[in-house]
């Protein structure tokens, strides 16, 4: 991956410890802080199902000992088909993720897509994330950063690792140092994706968390006409190699009856295997970070 002359700085860098976001409390992710997991159905299908899922996520990772945020979109405003279900909205969306937030106690993740989403979204969620195709988007990176609140950039599958940088210039530009950037793969023809895991150097060299998300990683994008495909067999070595690399935290869209999400089924990690998966990686997490 050649790096231009003004970005050798940053791209040579080794991939060690980046600076501390701190989420809550009780959470932080980078800076030498334990591995954290975010991860939730694609879509907020209903409030039930969120909770239910929420509070399985939150005890499988409190077995092990991962840190856990709940991720799930309120709106999916990029579907491949205008028919696709996008999900209950901003209101009805923010309500469900308060409940998730409150009864289950866990963070919550979710995206916005307009600018003017962002104050009402920083009032309930503790990290705003900026959609792929949107991380470009100034007014938008903006606005969120303006919040106050941890801002999540999920790197473009049109991007290059090193023009990450600008996105978080932009989130900076308000005062707000709270960023983490996130891998998702990069488009490879058409209705595929790569990991050039190379990239995932390229970011921490800028000194914020990386985080490597395993699951849009697989997804073929439009690969089945009206909607997305994907081959989540391969998430599990896709995640332990980022491990291997070094990340700080995992993100995976995960879903208890993949057949059957209303989002993303295809790319999702089924339920079942998110305990061996969180075992694996966190093992291959401890070495990387012993030696």
């Amino acid at each position: 991956m050649p790096a231009r002359a003004s970005d050798r700085s940053a791209a040579d860098l080794p991939p060690g410890r980046t600076r501390e976001v701190r989420i809550t409390a009780d959470l932080a992710i980078g800076g030498g802080a334990p591995l954290a997991f975010i991860a939730g159905p694609c879509v907020i299908e209903s409030e039930g199902h969120a909770v239910r899922m929420a509070r399985v996520l939150r005890e499988t990772a409190r077995r092990i000992g991962v840190p856990y945020i709940f991720k799930s979109s309120f709106d999916k405003a990029n579907r491949t088909s205008a028919a696709s279900f996008r999900g209950p909205g901003l209101a009805d969306g923010l309500r469900i993720l308060k409940i998730v937030k409150e009864e289950v106690g866990v963070p919550v993740l979710s995206d916005v897509h307009e600018p003017d989403q962002a104050e009402k979204a920083a009032a309930v969620l503790d990290v705003i994330q900026i959609p792929a195709f949107l991380c470009r988007q100034t007014d938008l990176l903006v606005a969120a950063g303006r919040t106050g609140r941890a801002v999540n950039i999920k790197k473009g599958q049109f991007l290059s690792p090193w023009d990450i940088r600008h996105g978080i210039d932009k989130v900076r530009s308000t005062g707000n140092d709270r960023v983490l950037v996130t891998e998702r793969g990069t488009t490879f023809g058409y209705q595929n994706l790569v990991v050039d895991f190379r990239g995932l150097v390229v970011m921490r060299g800028f000194g914020f968390p990386v985080v490597m998300d395993a699951t849009h990683a697989v997804q073929l994008p439009g690969g089945r006409g009206e909607s997305s495909g994907g081959e989540a067999a391969y998430i599990p070595f896709l995640a332990r190699a980022a491990a291997a690399v070094g990340i700080d935290a995992l993100f995976c869209e995960v879903h208890d009856d993949p057949a059957a999400a209303r989002s993303d089924g295809p790319n999702a990690l089924p339920l079942t295997q998110v305990e061996g998966l969180l075992k694996a990686v966190l093992s291959i997490d401890t070495l990387v970070r012993s030696s």
